[in-house]
């Protein structure tokens, strides 16, 4: 079924968001007689995953980053800007922006992701995420001074560099745990290295979750193994145990106060604000919740897509808010558009193919399932780093972070410790 449009040289299909789903989505629908208009409040896309990466200087922000105008510049028919979404119009299928103005669409995808959630708590300013380079950036200095302090206060201020050495992490997913491990092994190789007055064992990094076990979604024995690893590297594991305050002084996990200067939030997030701009239906987390084909209830011409969209798979399982899924769905998306718009064979509705889930634990440990096949160890590792390498876009990306990697391996040097921003912190 077409959908009825304004009259126009071609159809104009609007994706607001340039992640994952939403470069997905570009890519296919320029293949067809469509014009695109890419939006996003940033210029380049990120590749999330290895975020974290940043934060504890294995990387540099530009490893995992690309312009969006260099990644789409030969898909003549796409026009990028750089801007954010404050309404949509359904009635008259229009977008407005923050800039004023606005936009006419055939047909709209949303894939405008998540961010931070504190579940009604005021500790943005305390326990950053990470979602962004900023915020990645950010959680960098925030460590490297702290290990900087430390070395100052070497002997005049022991409570005070105690506190500079005690990082916690809240949240035992995925992040969560690629994040312990990661500071971890900074820490070590950082007070091995460079830092005479600073040990392993003055090193404290905590890893709080607040169910029974890590990395949920994993299989218990994968869980297990990811714990023990973390264990491996000086990470202390706590599980069923909630955080009640995070303030200037450290954290409150239960009863107990722990001062630290680092506190890193993994623990929960939110879809962007896209419900209400469409006044859609949500899920707890925000998600709009989508039918079988992605698209809106209600219409035919709206699909949201990635970590804004809750999306039940054609099995009756909710699909995961990972970069596999949210590619499936802009592909999809586009194809339904392309049926429906040019009057082609619509694909019907949203099939969900796993390939399995990945987590880090250190430089040569990860932790994979495959469904047929859960293995630990170096080669999950390798596993894991060979599925990273190829999700990045670009060439250049993908050739510097393997030579990253492999030089971090053999080195134990981390190249990206620059303490940026330091005027806004002193």
């Amino acid at each position: 079924m077409a959908i009825p449009a304004p009259v126009r040289a071609r159809r104009r299909v609007v994706i607001v968001g340039a992640g994952f789903g939403g470069l997905s989505a570009a890519k296919e629908l320029a293949r067809h007689d469509v014009d695109i208009v890419l939006i996003d409040k940033q210029n380049h896309h990120l590749f999330q995953p290895l975020l974290y990466q940043v934060a504890t200087a294995g990387l540099s922000p530009a490893d995992i980053a690309q312009p969006i105008r260099s990644i789409v510049r030969k898909q003549a028919r796409t026009q990028v800007l750089l801007d954010s979404v404050d309404a949509v119009d359904r009635a008259a299928q229009r977008v407005s922006l923050a800039s004023g103005a606005s936009i006419d669409y055939d047909a709209l995808i949303i894939a405008t992701g998540a961010r931070h959630s504190y579940f009604g708590a005021s500790w943005a300013d305390r326990a950053p995420g990470i979602k962004t380079i900023d915020d990645a950036v950010s959680v960098r200095r925030t460590i490297l001074l702290a290990l900087e302090r430390a070395e100052t206060n070497r002997q005049e201020h022991l409570a005070e560099r105690a506190e500079y050495l005690t990082f916690v992490v809240v949240g035992g997913g995925p992040t969560g745990v690629e994040m312990a491990g990661a500071i971890a092994e900074l820490a070590r190789s950082a007070a091995e290295t460079e830092f005479p007055h600073i040990t392993r064992h003055c090193v404290r990094v905590i890893l709080v979750q607040s169910e029974q076990r890590l990395l949920p979604s994993f299989p218990a024995s994968l869980s297990e193994s990811a714990k023990k690893a973390l264990e491996g590297l000086g990470v202390q594991v706590r599980l069923g145990s909630r955080v009640t305050v995070i303030d200037d002084e450290g954290v409150i996990i239960g009863n107990q106060r722990i001062a630290a200067s680092t506190v890193i939030w993994a623990a929960g997030v939110r879809a962007s604000p896209a419900a209400e701009w469409l006044n859609a239906a949500a899920d707890r987390a925000g998600r709009v919740i989508v039918g079988s084909d992605l698209a809106v209830p209600g219409t035919d011409n709206i699909f949201v897509i990635g970590d804004t969209a809750a999306v039940i798979d054609a099995g009756g399982n909710a699909v995961p808010g990972i970069a596999p899924a949210a590619k499936q769905q802009g592909r999809h998306a586009a194809r339904t558009i392309v049926a429906r718009l040019l009057a082609r064979r619509d694909p019907g509705r949203f099939r969900y193919q796993s390939f399995g889930n990945l987590a880090t634990i250190g430089r040569k440990c990860a932790v994979v399932d495959l469904g047929w096949l859960r293995l630990s160890g170096m080669t999950a590792w390798l596993l894991w780093s060979a599925a990273h390498i190829y999700f990045l876009i670009g060439f250049r990306n993908r050739l510097i972070v393997c030579a990253n990697w492999l030089w971090n391996y053999l080195t134990f040097d981390r190249g990206a410790r620059l303490i940026t921003g330091i005027d806004r912190t002193m």
